[in-house]
């Protein structure tokens, strides 16, 4: 059925946490839902799946439903059929809410990239926000434009068509994706199992997915940019969770400034602050009322 411009399935049980299915502009896409409460949408970074929450959701499920979903091409979910803004994936969040039946505000938490977008989200959908928390947030003050988009696009079409012949995403993008986290980590590798990242991690429509993202970040700062002249943040709490990287820290606590939110450090953690300090971010969740 068709609600709202959401393609969507029927309302879906809640609180299992089991896989589910959700249609929207036509694309599947892959949703966990658990708990029970005031709405909670965990939203993770740059070419992450759902299972890189699974330290925080027990922690949050006693007291609030707590929703993951992947991003078209990423974790379960089918290829995009675009390439994506700012606009567009602040807009997936409310269609994911939509398509499950929850029309309630949430607390949107965005890690890394999907900072930009949950800040998006609440400036763009002030009445279905609840509170913000932006977990070591990408930051981007000055953002300038990298040349024309549609040659980036081609570029990277040209890449994936090139290094999915040559087998790179099955033998090397699940190796890549554990290095890249054990060296964003404070301590520890992947916690994820291999045969999950396996899995996940090997198709070309995930190494699509991850070199769009990768292609499109500026433009998604400068989307940002020109979405905080347009429109205010709405008057709801706002935290910023800063990673305890020396040269991070002061990047982050002037964005939380400029957004009038409060500031914190979660320490020792590396980027991943969902796996070093699972914890840090549901306190930060739970401290924000209940909505």
């Amino acid at each position: 059925m068709i609600q709202n411009g959401v393609d969507s399935a029927p309302r879906l049980p809640h609180g299992s946490g089991a896989p589910q299915y959700v249609r929207i502009d036509g694309v599947p896409h892959h949703v966990r839902v658990d708990g029970a409460g005031p709405l909670c949408v965990l939203s993770p970074g740059l070419g992450m799946c759902w299972f890189d929450w699974d330290r925080v959701v027990p922690l949050l499920a006693p007291w609030r439903t707590v929703v993951r979903f992947d991003r078209p091409g990423l974790g379960l979910s089918a290829p995009a059929r675009s390439w994506p803004t700012l606009r567009s994936e602040a807009r997936r969040i409310g269609q994911v809410l939509d398509a499950l039946g929850l029309d309630r505000p949430a607390t949107v938490v965005g890690h890394s990239l999907a900072g930009f977008h949950a800040e998006a989200f609440a400036r763009l959908h002030p009445e279905r926000t609840a509170g913000v928390v932006l977990v070591d947030s990408s930051v981007e003050e000055d953002p300038r434009p990298l040349g024309a988009g549609p040659a980036r696009q081609t570029a990277t079409r040209a890449w994936v068509t090139l290094l999915g012949a040559a087998g790179v995403p099955r033998a090397l993008l699940p190796l890549l994706r554990r290095a890249v986290v054990r060296a964003s980590r404070a301590s520890g590798g992947d916690p994820a199992p291999y045969d999950l990242v396996r899995s996940t991690y090997s198709t070309r429509r995930a190494l699509h997915a991850i070199l769009a993202e990768n292609a499109t970040y500026i433009d998604e700062a400068i989307e940002l940019a020109a979405l905080r002249r347009e429109l205010p943040l709405p008057d709801v709490p706002v935290t910023v969770l800063a990673a305890g990287a020396t040269r991070w820290l002061d990047r982050q606590r002037a964005l939380a400034a400029h957004l009038g939110g409060a500031f914190r450090v979660a320490e020792p953690s590396g980027h991943m602050v969902m796996m070093d300090r699972p914890k840090d971010i549901a306190d930060a969740v739970l401290e924000l009322g209940t909505a």
